[in-house]
């Protein structure tokens, strides 16, 4: 299986593994939903919310290991 990683699109990470949705809520990142998550990645929409991306691609990686 492939890691999630921080140059992942953010709706890529989304429309894939949608159990994610649980982790960018609880991360504070709500924007999977708009249009820049069709273009922007995960360390960009990080980095833009004041998110750490490392810690959010972990906890990430968790939910897909775990298909939570």
């Amino acid at each position: 299986m492939t890691k999630i990683t921080k140059k992942q699109n953010i709706g890529e990470i989304v429309s894939k593994h949608p159990k994610t949705v649980e982790v960018f809520q609880k991360h504070g990142l709500h924007c999977i939903g708009c249009f820049a998550s069709h273009f922007e990645t995960l360390e960009q929409g990080c980095k833009a919310h004041g998110i750490d991306a490392d810690k959010m691609v972990k906890d990430l990686n968790k939910v897909v290991e775990n298909k939570k």
